[in-house]
């Protein structure tokens, strides 16, 4: 165990006492003299010497004799970058080879944020305590904490229900609600019309994976404002959606008025086409999920709209909210609460943990689905079909978000079981896609 100054060292502590009567060898390296603990931190440590734990400085050198490690360093009250001995004995941690359960939180990880502050242990487990916290779950949670495991301590439940949440977690348990079974006499009308518009000269993929997407997703009709010179192409190899070829905002019209909801943005571009095209979407009283260069011509042209889903990766975001990557991921909940009061509708900030946030919905919600498998090009394009077909499908548009970002992540998890992360396709998400739209 490697115990720090604080309640988390006296976890640290716990632990010890309980594995040494288990008949382990348990041993203690602190960070702090233990003499200096207050409270139940300071009982804890009397209690572990009670069992002839031994306890000494905390040395770097000594860590190779440990086949596990148990960070019970810093806690959840960590506001500064880690340094000093503090940041050697993570570091010291993280390079050795042995696995690492960390009590509560990794050290070194904000625990609102999910930033990490200078250095944080690269945990094979965390064992957090009392409450879920949101930095566990996104930014570099997902990174630093291995398997989350919870233990409420005795916590009675009535305490929970009192209590407002920091952030919801969405896992799914209303999808039979949201995605209930179709009466038996439906039509494609019933199930609303995705108009995609992108696929700009040499970038149709991007178009036709969003509106297959949609189609798999369970939307009536789709229909893709692209190119000409993409349009029978594409057309003859997925015949189910009709492609159109679009090269002035008057021959979009019709397509516009005949929609039920708009996904502008992949492959879009940002040269004239592009930017005409976008123009015109933004005149039509249609719904509208925005991606990729339509967020980069919103961020030129900011705009505020109740009808619309944003759904910028940090790159996307930090062009829109006038600031860097990396200020964004320092406080990803910050940057989406910002995006959603700024821009209005409904924002998605998407990476390790995606977050959704909307003015009216108040709490920020947060899907911890999806993997490093589905850092490859073409998932935003699929994502946004997924919303798209939601909305079409009579969804919310908050509801549409959060449950399209978490069958997003759920799709490329059940993705990579059968065929692993590294080489995993965006279009690979399509057939659990329809998998999960039937629960």
């Amino acid at each position: 165990m490697i115990c720090g100054g604080g309640n988390n060292g006296g976890d640290g502590y716990v632990v010890a006492r309980l594995a040494r009567l288990a008949g382990l060898d348990a041993r203690i390296m602190t960070l702090a003299d233990p003499e200096s603990l207050r409270g139940d931190a300071l009982t804890a440590a009397q209690e572990a010497r009670t069992v002839e734990v031994p306890i000494t400085a905390f040395d770097a050198a000594r860590l190779a004799e440990a086949d596990l490690l148990v960070d019970a360093i810093l806690g959840t009250g960590l506001e500064r970058e880690v340094s000093g001995l503090w940041r050697e004995a993570i570091e010291a941690m993280n390079a050795h080879p042995a696995a690492v359960l960390a009590l509560d939180i990794p050290s070194g990880l904000h625990a609102d944020t999910g930033a990490a502050l200078g250095a944080a242990i690269q945990a094979a487990a965390t064992l957090t305590f009392i409450g879920l916290k949101p930095g566990l779950f996104t930014g570099q949670g997902p990174a630093c904490c291995g398997e989350v495991h919870f233990a409420a301590l005795g916590v009675p439940p009535d305490i929970y229900r009192a209590l407002h949440p920091a952030c919801w977690r969405y896992v799914g348990a209303d999808l039979s609600a949201l995605l209930p079974r179709r009466s038996r006499s439906a039509h494609k009308g019933h199930f609303g019309h995705v108009l995609v518009i992108g696929g700009d000269l040499g970038l149709a993929g991007a178009a036709r994976m969003s509106a297959e997407a949609a189609a798999r997703c369970g939307a009536g009709l789709v229909s893709v404002a692209t190119r000409s010179a993409h349009a029978g192409l594409q057309a003859a190899v997925r015949p189910e959606l009709m492609f159109h070829g679009i090269e002035t905002p008057d021959e979009l019209a019709p397509l516009l008025n005949r929609a039920t909801v708009i996904a502008i943005g992949p492959g879009l571009g940002r040269g004239e086409w592009g930017r005409a095209l976008f123009r015109a979407a933004l005149a039509s009283d249609k719904p509208l999920v925005m991606d990729a260069d339509a967020l980069n011509l919103l961020a030129a042209v900011p705009g505020y709209r109740n009808d619309w889903i944003l759904t910028p990766h940090p790159g996307e975001a930090a062009r829109l909210l006038k600031m860097t990557p990396a200020q964004v991921e320092a406080d990803r909940f910050i940057a989406v609460e910002d995006l959603a009061l700024r821009f209005g509708g409904v924002a998605v900030l998407k990476g390790a943990g995606s977050l959704i946030a909307s003015r009216e919905d108040g709490v920020v919600t947060l899907c911890a689905t999806g993997n490093p498998g589905m850092a490859s090009g073409g998932m935003g394009d699929v994502l946004t079909g997924v919303i798209a077909a939601l909305v079409a499908q009579g969804l919310p548009l908050f509801a549409a978000a959060k449950t399209g970002v978490y069958l997003h992540g759920r799709a490329g998890d059940q993705a990579a079981q059968t065929g692993g992360e590294r080489g995993l396709l965006a279009t690979d998400l399509l057939p659990f896609l329809r998998q999960l739209v039937n629960p």
